[in-house]
């Protein structure tokens, strides 16, 4: 393990930068002037009660954004070491977190899958005690490419999918198989809502399937039309351009 990679893990450290990045996230919030599509959005929203707000995994960073103070959300991050910062900002911005597995495509064919099954437990278990989940629909490792666990969470939970997508007009898109993405300050922000779907609690493999491609194209859609609301495309789609770490976009 690598001398930063070994600071990093500290605990001391890992708590100043994670206030560090819950400020900064602050600060975009703050800074930028967000459009709420639908405009009715949070009323239809509230209407359903809690749901699963899904998203692609490089827009994980700015997810927070969509939560209003009254608002209980959670999520769900793995108990690696390098899970704790993410952790502690958003727990910071008020997002409880859960720690686990999340429910993947092992967790389909077998819901007692060790690591899959607890995540999906631990979301059950929130959605059904009135708290929204914010869940990355990727497979793993395939960006933009939903999974069908996000299908077996509707599924057991009951509640609707709704695909989310928050961008703001400043950021910078980072080298990494999700092409994540993390806003600046003073610009312009949209946050779209797609319409939900709902999974029966009987369901066959090929509805499974269709549900999920469903949700993928949702996905695509909102994120498609969060960027063309602040005026600039969406760089997403093949393998990620060989760039520095972080560069502007």
């Amino acid at each position: 393990m690598g001398l930063i990679k070994t600071i990093g893990r500290k605990p001391g450290v890992q708590r100043v930068l994670a206030t560090v990045a819950s400020g900064y996230l602050r600060l975009v919030r703050r800074t930028n002037r967000f459009t709420v599509e639908p405009a009715d959005a949070y009323a239809r929203l509230d209407a359903h009660g809690p749901f699963i707000a899904a998203m692609w995994h490089g827009q994980h960073i700015m997810i927070s954004f969509m939560r209003r103070p009254q608002d209980r959300v959670a999520t769900i991050i793995s108990r690696s070491p390098d899970g704790n910062i993410n952790t502690m900002a958003l727990t910071r911005m008020g997002v409880r977190v859960m720690r686990a597995s999340g429910a993947r495509g092992r967790a389909v064919k077998d819901v007692r899958a060790k690591g899959g099954a607890e995540g999906l437990r631990a979301m059950v278990k929130a959605l059904k005690g009135g708290e929204t989940v914010a869940f990355s629909a990727d497979v793993p490792k395939v960006s933009r490419v939903c999974d069908a666990g996000i299908i077996m969470l509707a599924r057991f939970s009951g509640c609707p999918i709704v695909p989310v997508a928050v961008v703001t007009s400043r950021h910078i898109r980072f080298n990494s198989w999700d092409r994540a993405c993390l806003g600046l300050p003073f610009g312009r922000g949209a946050m779209v809502f797609g319409e939900p779907t709902f999974v029966p609690r009987e369901v066959s493999p090929e509805a499974v399937d269709a549900l999920r491609q469903r949700v993928q194209a949702e996905l695509n859609r909102v994120h498609d039309r969060a960027y063309t609301l602040v005026g600039r495309p969406d760089r997403v789609g093949g393998a990620p351009a060989a760039a520095p770490q972080g560069s502007p976009a």
